[in-house]
């Protein structure tokens, strides 16, 4: 009979793993590029993010029906990472603190996505390593 917890265990590494490994296969010469399905706002520009935003001062809670859409978003990605590898992967920050931190990372690369936007944040935190042949940001 197998443990469970073990069981559980492989099947998040195994997701991590793919979420993180996947720009590295699709850069491999040679072979076909094989791109994932992303769905909602991280499939969006840093751009479209940044015309979302509330104005400068304004609290998130008056925030537009889009700008709520990127935030409910980033909560599941988080949730999803926070469940994979067992540990906060926001380092204990707010998910508005990460909202605006993304929005400077946006700022530099407005034409970036958000999901890889996001994704370097996590990582310039330290607590997902970069997916081999990539970066640091």
């Amino acid at each position: 009979m197998v443990d469970r917890s073990h069981l559980v265990r492989f099947i998040r590494t195994a997701g991590l793993v793919w979420i993180l490994g996947w720009p590295a296969l699709a850069g491999a010469q040679g072979q076909q590029t094989v791109v994932p399905a992303l769905w909602g706002q991280g499939v969006k520009s840093c751009a479209d993010y940044l015309a979302s935003r509330p104005g400068p001062g304004a609290p998130a809670g008056i925030a537009g029906e889009e700008y709520r859409l990127y935030r409910q978003w980033l909560a599941g990605l988080v949730t999803g990472l926070n469940l994979a590898v067992g540990r906060d992967v926001l380092a204990g920050s707010e998910l508005e603190a990460a909202m605006l931190r993304i929005g400077s990372l946006c700022e530099k690369q407005p034409q970036e996505d958000f999901f890889n936007t996001s994704l370097r944040l996590i990582r310039s935190l330290g607590q997902l390593q970069s997916a081999p042949g990539q970066a640091k940001p």
